[in-house]
């Protein structure tokens, strides 16, 4: 389907939005968001209604949705059965963005090593230069990352010049999880769990009572509870635990760093602790992975 320029940018705008707010957006929303006046959204719309590429709703909550027919005329159908593939500006993920295909450009030139990134979301939140990270891919497990170095506002896609390629290997966590873990009791004072981090050269361990993981605490706990009371306990201040089975692949780990915005993960089978896992174990076991998923809270 041939759309003009406005009209692509119209509805690769309202698709952004509407995968980000999952309701019906208003006209002047989109004008604002591409910058166009709201005589011109208004007017397109009527095309791109009789189009059958988008819907009206009515009512004080009102607006406008795209139909399935929109995504296939942008070349996004497949986002509607796939998996998300997040990104990430500076370490931090760009929320309501995804990405819907990378096409390597210059393969034949390592040295300046290119890629057009096909995105739904805003595209204008990029600007030339920005550091990016991408990933993982579904299947292969892909991590990129790079430099802006272009942006197409009517194709919605980035320009990304690749500096780092990784894939995380299919392997158990129980590969790489460190066996030999120091736990902490719920009653023991703050200034033991510092002596036990100090004594053991760790930013972090679980608190187990009875065999049974209750918490986990880790260094800036240690820190903001010492401010507090040197006898406070460690059951006080001490933070829920995400744990993972020791046969889940090493992705999942990954993937629950990313989501708790946590550094370590407790490994467990059936119910028992059995190790832990660290972000900084990935890193070793890959060399360097090249993905921030955060601002270095805690390792």
């Amino acid at each position: 389907m041939d759309l003009s320029s406005v009209q692509q940018e119209i509805l690769n705008a309202l698709i952004a939005l509407f995968q980000e707010k999952k309701e019906a957006i208003k006209g002047q929303n989109i004008a604002s968001s591409i910058k166009k006046q709201p005589g011109t959204i208004r007017n397109q719309m009527q095309w791109l209604k009789a189009l059958n590429l988008i819907e009206s709703v009515q009512g004080p909550k009102g607006g406008y949705k795209p139909t399935s027919k929109a995504y296939s005329a942008l070349d996004l159908a497949s986002y509607q059965e796939g998996e998300t593939v997040d990104i990430f500006k500076k370490g931090k993920k760009v929320e309501g963005a995804t990405i819907i295909e990378i096409d390597l450009t210059t393969i034949p030139q390592p040295d300046v090593c290119k890629s057009e990134i096909k995105l739904i979301g805003d595209v204008r939140k990029f600007e030339q230069g920005d550091d990016i990270s991408i990933g993982p891919t579904p299947v292969n497990n892909l991590f990129f990352k790079g430099k802006i170095s272009g942006r197409d506002d009517v194709n919605n896609k980035l320009i990304m010049k690749i500096q780092e390629i990784h894939s995380i290997p299919n392997i158990p966590v129980e590969d790489i999880a460190s066996k030999d873990v120091v736990t902490i009791s719920p009653n023991d004072s703050v200034m033991e769990v510092v002596n036990s981090f100090v004594k053991h050269d760790i930013r972090g361990a679980p608190v187990v009572d009875e065999e049974e993981i209750i918490g986990m605490i880790i260094y800036s706990d240690v820190g903001e509870a010492l401010i507090e009371d040197e006898e406070t306990k460690a059951k006080d201040f001490m933070r829920d635990t995400i744990t993972i089975d020791f046969d889940e692949p090493l992705i999942s780990a990954v993937k629950k760093f990313r989501k708790h915005q946590v550094n370590r993960v407790a490994v467990v089978k059936d119910d028992e602790l059995v190790g832990i896992i660290t972000y900084t174990d990935v890193l070793r076991r890959l060399t360097a992975i090249g993905i921030d998923y955060y601002q270095d809270k805690d390792i």
